[in-house]
């Protein structure tokens, strides 16, 4: 067992400032802009009907053709923008699960159908990532500066701010997949010492003892249920997840001197795995399905009546079945062209970013809108683009951790790299599929990750000679400082800062970004 770093307490005072800095960031002027931007259109009104009904109703009129319409409710001060119905009428067709929708609808609870109602729980999430991936980061790298690192690298990606500021979907995603993670990283040792201590201790054939259902990964399973539950591309981490727990089980049974490690991994530790990370996931994400499963107005609700079934607790789930064979179709299907569309060998270059949020003014203030069809000299954006210093460092990071992976066995730059292959890789069968540079940031913590482990090889273990550790600090610190610097110079079309027309050109550094 490689022990913890003995700074118990400055490994929560570092991660906890970081944190402060990060949610300063995310809070601060999370109301610009005033307004309904991208996909908040569709999130914002199915999260406020679930508050008022339970689940998704239908909005009036259609929200994918007029998006001025809710904020223009909001305005005038209307919080009731559903229509009357009755019956089955009233549900919405929604191929997203209720987890995140639900986190947006709690902030509308607290603080109304507004900008900051809406964008509250995203903000919250996304900065309590930073503090998950401190300390997940500190755990693996058995180093609170590195740990620090990672969440000060991830607190000044353009990304994850411009999502953790939007009512949107993908930074709850994000942050159940890097908690899931979190959870089998602390499960990973704590298990190892039960094991280490148990042989120790006991007697056992030579596959080793049982150590039975793990409460690190059944929380490990819940989480990664809540992350299929907001969107369900996380169901490609679970098989990635099992095959992590897995190589490290027979990885401990191995190094604690147990012969037949194989069959004690398969046998001892592997029977719990389809109920930790199979059944557990499983019921959680129908749970969450709950306000569609007890009311009679989601969409598609009585199908099991309408074709036959009647049987108690059997037809709501049998309709559950029948709905999500309908999402499947739908969601592998999707191809509508889209100026804003990218594809997965896009993201790491930053090809193609997102445009959430486009204003012009003819005046400084922002008082008076530009003509429409024109653009005045002063503009408003937000620009869901990553750090280029994260980024672009980040495939030679990732590549360099691959080979590290393979010819040192270095366990934890294994865990980063298959974190990016769950959730990127698995994009590239679907080149059809219409895609977005966004859904980058499922795996943008395990991104870090990678990043963080070349920094620490590159400032070099404690026991190297003095000037080498001075030499890779320094290397390190220019980095981390390269990153600040360019986050503070995308800052102005990240958080919808009203600047000339030719400052926000000079942003722009080719016309994929425009």
């Amino acid at each position: 067992m490689t022990p913890m770093p003995g700074d118990r307490l400055w490994g929560w005072i570092g991660p906890l400032l970081v944190t402060a800095f990060a949610a300063f960031l995310r809070f601060n002027r999370l109301s610009v802009p005033d307004a309904v931007i991208f996909d908040e259109t569709y999130y914002v009104k199915d999260a406020w009907s679930i508050l008022q009904h339970g689940v998704e109703w239908i909005t009036l009129p259609n929200p994918a053709s007029n998006s001025s319409w809710l904020n223009e409710q909001i305005i005038a001060g209307h919080t009731s923008i559903f229509q009357a119905c009755s019956g089955t009428a009233c549900g919405e067709y929604v191929v997203q699960p209720p987890v995140g929708k639900l986190l947006i609808a709690v902030g509308e609870w607290l603080y109304g159908l507004t900008t900051l109602g809406w964008r509250v729980a995203p903000a919250l999430f996304g900065t309590l990532a930073i503090l998950v991936l401190c300390r997940v980061a500190r755990r693996m790298t058995r180093s609170t500066l590195l740990g620090c690192v990672a969440g000060l690298l991830f607190s000044l990606d353009g990304l994850e701010f411009v999502l953790s500021r939007t009512g949107i979907l993908d930074i709850f995603l994000m942050f159940f997949v890097l908690a899931s993670f979190g959870c089998l990283v602390v499960d990973r040792d704590v298990s190892r010492a039960r094991l280490a201590e148990a042989v120790v201790l006991d007697r056992f054939d030579r596959a080793g003892p049982g150590l039975g259902i793990r409460k690190w990964r059944v929380a490990a399973g819940v989480l990664i249920g809540l992350a299929g539950a907001t969107k369900q591309d996380a169901v490609w981490y679970v098989p990635a997840f099992v095959g992590l727990c897995f190589a490290w089980d027979l990885g401990a049974r191995r190094t604690v001197g147990l012969r037949e490690y194989l069959r004690g991994a398969l046998v001892r530790d592997g029977k719990w795995l389809p109920v930790t990370l199979g059944l557990i996931p499983l019921v959680t994400y129908v749970a969450t399905w709950s306000g569609w499963l007890l009311t009679s107005t989601g969409y598609d609700r009585n199908y099991a009546q309408l074709n036959g079934v009647n049987t108690p607790i059997i037809a709501p789930l049998y309709s559950l079945f029948e709905y999500h064979k309908s999402i499947l179709e739908f969601m592998t299907g999707l191809s509508t062209p889209h100026s804003y569309e990218s594809q997965p060998w896009d993201w790491f270059v930053i090809s193609r970013p997102v445009s959430f949020y486009w204003s012009s003014y003819t005046d400084a203030a922002g008082a008076h809108v530009a003509a429409k069809g024109t653009t005045g000299p002063y503009v408003q954006e937000v620009l869901a683009i990553g750090n280029p210093a994260i980024w672009w460092v980040s495939i030679p990071a990732m590549i360099f951790c691959l080979g590290w992976w393979l010819t040192r066995r270095d366990w934890r730059a294994g865990a980063a790299v298959l974190g990016v292959a769950a959730g990127w890789a698995t994009w590239l069968p679907f080149v059809s599929r219409t895609k977005f540079y966004y859904y980058a940031l499922e795996f943008e913590p395990f991104v870090i990750i990678c990043i963080v482990l070349c920094l620490g090889l590159i400032i070099g273990p404690a026991t190297a000679a003095l000037a080498r550790r001075l030499t890779g600090a320094a290397v390190a610190g220019v980095y981390v400082l390269a990153v600040l610097i360019l986050f503070w110079y995308f800052y102005p079309v990240l958080a919808a800062k009203i600047i000339p027309y030719s400052d926000w050109l000079s942003h722009m550094w080719y016309a994929g970004w425009i």
